[in-house]
């Protein structure tokens, strides 16, 4: 972070009103770009620091090495970009406007089930872009002043600091709720010197309900607020590079890139808006594409139908590895369509020769799952 000398119309330290209302035009021009919400808070997470060690300790993390990293950066802001003295915290949903539906997806064998997260436009570009212009937009009110644009790019805290700023609390499945939005929405933030007035953190409302611990396919959400990434469906769809082990291959359904069902059973979500944001509008070409279409893709038709997205991140081979799964999931299923499981059986035999050693033995093992 660039250190800038104070312009004229920057509020003094001991201008407190007028900081008070650079906060609430902050907040008016994020709502402008289309943020859904914005909040600010201090850079102490002690008690998040020490969770984060715990989980770490415990080898929750799985090959996701980023996570321990950079030390204590990622707890402590102000290690992390020297100056730091305030993170604006910034909200935008996602939900897709038949988000009710999702749940029906999950039981048809023969379609690939993609998180709705990752249907649109990729969510970082997205974000980056929105908050870098709200830094702008304060510059013009301001002048220069010390700032850095995450999105989830850099050893961030993300839903610690927006519970602190008030946008929601971290439930039981480890995402961040809002009691009157749910927790389909997306997260970034500014880290600045501005001595920002802060908001008031979010409290935990998650009551008794334990609906995402008893949903897990995998039993990933080992205790409340504990997830064992190496068993969780998005962990191993998403950032695991090698073979997905056996012992999740049969509970991971028709799921090909990540898993929403924690959010789908969270009672929160019946109050979820749908996205205003046209880039994350689902691409017909991702969702909900039967598996005997996506296993004939090769790479060129893969890379042309991610163009633009997050599900582009885990190549070609991920991709393979998982469709290879979900193929031979429905292939195991008694209620399968016998039409459908030919379909499936002469797709993948066809591509067999063609894949690497990893992709192989997925597929090979979709084979072996047959039932007839």
């Amino acid at each position: 972070m660039t250190v800038n000398t104070p312009s004229e119309n920057t509020p003094t330290i001991n201008d407190e009103q007028k900081w008070h209302d650079l906060v609430t035009r902050i907040k008016d021009i994020g709502a402008e770009l289309g943020f859904d919400a914005l909040g600010i808070s201090d850079t102490d997470l002690e008690s998040d620091e020490a969770h984060l060690e715990q989980w770490l300790k415990h080898n929750y993390h799985g090959e996701m090495d980023y996570m321990q990293r950079h030390g204590r950066k990622r707890s402590r802001p102000e290690a992390l970009i020297p100056g730091t003295l305030r993170i604006i915290s910034a909200r935008i949903d996602y939900a897709p406007d038949d988000i009710v539906d999702a749940e029906a997806v999950l039981e048809q064998e023969g379609v690939g089930y993609v998180s709705r997260y990752a249907l649109g436009r990729d969510y970082h570009k997205v974000l980056r872009k929105k908050l870098q212009s709200l830094a702008h937009r304060v510059e013009q009110l301001i002048g220069p002043f010390g700032y850095r644009v995450f999105t989830d790019s850099a050893p961030v805290l993300e839903k610690a600091l927006a519970q602190k700023a008030g946008l929601g609390w971290i439930g039981k499945h480890t995402n961040l709720i809002d009691k009157d939005t749910g927790s389909w929405f997306f997260l970034g933030e500014i880290y600045t010197d501005l001595p920002l007035p802060i908001d008031q953190p979010a409290y935990a409302h998650c009551g008794t309900c334990a609906r995402c611990i008893d949903i897990c396919p995998t039993q990933a959400i080992v205790a409340p607020f504990q997830l064992d990434a190496r068993r969780c469906i998005s962990y191993l769809t998403i950032e695991l590079k090698s073979a997905i082990p056996l012992e999740f291959r049969r509970a991971m359904g028709n799921r090909i890139y990540g898993c929403d069902d924690c959010q789908l059973v969270c009672p929160w979500n019946k109050f979820a808006s749908s996205a205003k944001e046209i880039d994350f509008s689902a691409r017909a070409q991702l969702k909900d594409r039967h598996l005997t279409d996506l296993l004939a893709w090769d790479e060129a038709a893969f890379l042309a139908a991610t163009e633009g997205t997050a599900i582009r991140r885990i190549g070609f081979e991920r991709w393979q590895r998982n469709v290879c799964v979900a193929a031979g999931n429905a292939l195991a299923e008694p209620s399968t369509p016998i039409d459908l499981k030919q379909s499936l059986t002469a797709a993948l035999l066809s591509i067999l020769p063609t894949l690497s050693p990893m992709v192989a033995e997925h597929a090979q093992w979709a084979l072996d799952q047959t039932t007839h």
